[in-house]
């Protein structure tokens, strides 16, 4: 549901040296020091990462990591990627490294949404919430932010402010993407019918989804009491 896809792309031309691939110390930590905050890719470095969005669209996530390792590329999406294919990969120390490391420096939303996932993949569920809300406080209208701070607040039992962060997800998304099941899992944990029938009329809600979504109910009410 809300762990898929952490996709960014900056397309603003800048100038200068790119840094090295990231290097690991003696005793395993990645070596952060050269994160940079700037949005900025130039030409060649966006083809580049086009083509790890590729891979990583496809589910190739460890032939994205090796290529994004091999790269020399300076910026923020640079490090987005790499903390996201970490974590993807089961390298959850890096990942979590990577994003404190760009909280730090770069204090903006998606390195806030980054580090709250990786704590979400970690079961550190209040850790995480506090993340994703500041990074829902900086990046507001994502979709996807909304959507991932919405699943946590299901998991902590906060049902209404879920369904209103996943029905504000559900509309900045276009009623696209895994969000749809977790609106719908917000409206049953509230006894939303109005909710569920507008899911219904306005996003093409099928009765499979919605049987699916009633399977998730009872796993999350297990969890929110």
């Amino acid at each position: 549901m809300a762990m898929r896809g952490w996709v960014w792309m900056a397309v603003v031309m800048l100038a200068g040296c790119a840094s090295q691939p990231v290097a690991s110390g003696p005793d395993g930590t990645l070596d952060t020091s050269d994160i940079a905050c700037n949005e900025a890719v130039q030409p060649e470095q966006r083809v580049d990462l086009e083509m790890i969005d590729t891979l990583m669209a496809k589910g190739r996530n460890y032939a994205a990591l090796a290529r994004l390792e091999s790269q020399a590329m300076d910026g923020i999406d640079y490090w987005l990627r790499y903390g996201q294919l970490l974590a993807s990969t089961g390298k959850l120390d890096g990942a979590e490294q990577v994003f404190r490391d760009m909280v730090a420096q770069c204090e903006d939303g998606r390195s806030r949404h980054g580090l709250g996932m990786v704590l979400l993949k970690r079961n550190q569920v209040s850790a995480a919430l506090s993340h994703l809300e500041t990074a829902r406080s900086l990046a507001p209208a994502s979709p996807q932010v909304r959507n991932d701070y919405g699943y946590a607040l299901l998991l902590v039992g906060r049902y209404q402010d879920a369904a209103f962060e996943l029905r504000t997800a559900l509309e900045l998304a276009n009623g696209q993407g895994p969000v749809r099941q977790n609106v719908a899992v917000a409206y049953l944990l509230t006894d939303d019918q109005a909710g569920l029938e507008a899911l219904k009329s306005d996003y093409g809600f099928s009765d499979e989804e919605l049987e699916y979504a009633r399977a998730l109910q009872q796993q999350f009410a297990k969890v929110g009491q």
